[in-house]
């Protein structure tokens, strides 16, 4: 007979190598396993080079509310509380500079403003004049040796964790989980799951020529776990809409993160220049959004998945309408769309990229080739709008499909841990509460009295 998992995870990104890790740690769930389709953990959207790399603490994201960067900074320092604790600390955590720039009057009054807001909850928070910034990032204060025209002002740190490597990190967070005492952890490499089916009280995962039983799963799976979803009846008025990221490199002009004000009409990130853990000389530029009908970037294979998962009917239409009505959106698109354009892309991406060094030169730009990742976001048909936030399918039934967490990799064991509270109380389990605040939630005074439900869709009506 074969074996049955009381928890089983599929996908072995950070976000479920997360899951893997606070489980086996702070819970009583004693047989927990996990599925990747790879050979080895973080191989898609957590790979080192698909991701930009950020430990997002809120602070210099212009788009968040103070509600969410306090809700941001909480999970960032769990990670860093994980990290800083390992061995391995210095393949897993690093520190650089930091900071969001202003450029012209209107956008150098609106950081000065959000400075009031945010700096009591963000001492190491400093509001950077052009002296300071001149300190920080000369060849960004700087244009043919003098200082720019530009009325410039930045919010920003010098001393603390900025960067992270989530790949390492998935890595490190697998080898602690089979450490862990007492509990049995299994980990398969090379299963895709092809399916998910209720066979009475248990899940029947089948991947290929094998098939796994669970009393409770988490599919960590990005857009593929939209589909699974759609398997077991959970999820159809949700459509998927892939947005790729590129990137570029430039000789190193940066000495640490460089982000820009972001456009509160646009659903995607600003561009930025930052250090790359793994290629050092350079700065990395972007991302820029493309819309790609594949669920993983570079691999067209998955183009069938995103046909399953996309769905296109009237009610599609309509949301991506609603967004090609708006101008800056619909500008945006295009000019993101040329961005990919071989003989047209370094020229207008150089345009950009000026914006925070003036001085830089066609020649220093690069198409950074096969790097960047995808981000699935969910069209959401019933309510005709694109869901840029967390996206969760929690059933109330053992079952919960995590899609896109937000914002990005920083969230893993914020949210592994929403999924562990929701896991153990299916099960009948505990969490050794004592022990996980005093191992993440260390400098954390409010501990998890945080809201942690962003944009979880619950119940046994989920779909």
């Amino acid at each position: 007979m074969a074996q049955v998992f009381d928890l089983l995870i599929v996908g072995g990104g950070v976000t479920g190598s997360a899951l893997l890790y606070v489980t086996s740690r702070y819970s009583d769930i004693k047989h927990i396993g996990m599925l990747e389709k790879y050979a080895a953990p973080a191989r898609v959207n957590s790979l080192h080079s698909n991701n930009s790399q950020t430990l997002h603490c809120g602070d210099i994201e212009t788009n968040y509310s103070l509600e969410k960067a306090l809700k941001v900074q909480r999970a960032a320092r769990m990670v860093e509380n994980y990290a800083t604790a390992q061995p391995d600390i210095d393949h897993l955590i690093f520190r650089y500079p930091k900071m969001v720039l202003g450029v012209g009057e209107r956008e150098c009054a609106q950081l000065r403003e959000r400075f009031n807001s945010l700096s009591p909850h963000y001492p190491k928070l400093r509001l950077l004049e052009a002296k300071d910034i001149a300190r920080m990032e000369p060849a960004v204060a700087y244009s043919k040796g003098s200082p720019r025209k530009d009325e410039i002002v930045a919010l920003g740190s010098e001393d603390e964790y900025t960067a992270v490597n989530y790949e390492s990190l998935a890595r490190s967070f697998v080898r602690q989980a089979q450490r862990a005492e007492g509990k049995q952890v299994d980990v398969e490499y090379n299963q895709g799951v092809r399916h998910i089916r209720r066979k009475g009280d248990l899940f029947v995962v089948q991947t290929g020529n094998t098939s796994y039983q669970a009393r409770a799963i988490v599919v960590c799976a990005g857009g593929h776990s939209l589909k699974l979803a759609h398997d077991l009846g959970h999820g159809h008025h949700f459509s998927v809409l892939p947005v790729a990221g590129s990137y570029y490199f430039t000789p190193q002009v940066l000495r640490g993160k460089v982000y820009t004000v972001q456009n509160d009409k646009l659903p995607f990130a600003a561009i930025h220049g930052d250090p790359d853990v793994m290629v050092p000389g350079k700065t990395r530029w972007g991302p820029t959004a493309l819309v790609l009908p594949v669920l993983e970037r570079y691999n067209w294979d998955t183009m069938k998945d995103f046909m399953r998962v996309f769905r296109f009917d009237r009610k599609v239409w309509n949301v991506l309408y609603d967004l090609l009505k708006v101008p800056d959106i619909r500008n945006y698109m295009l000019k993101n769309f040329l961005f990919e354009v071989p003989l047209l892309r370094r020229d207008l991406f150089l345009r950009d990229v000026r914006k925070i060094v003036p001085d830089l030169k066609f020649r220093d730009l690069k198409f950074a080739r096969h790097v960047g990742g995808i981000r699935p976001q969910l069209i959401d048909k019933e309510n005709r709008r694109l869901m840029m936030g967390e996206a969760k399918i929690d059933t109330g039934l053992g079952a919960i499909f995590n899609m896109t967490p937000s914002p990005g990799a920083t969230c893993c064991l914020e949210n592994a841990e929403v999924d562990m509270r929701a896991v153990a109380d299916f099960l009948g389990a505990s969490v050794d509460e004592e022990r996980f605040a005093r191992e993440l939630l260390v400098g954390d005074s409010r501990h998890a009295s945080t809201d942690l439900s962003a944009h979880i869709i619950s119940g046994p009506d989920a779909g």
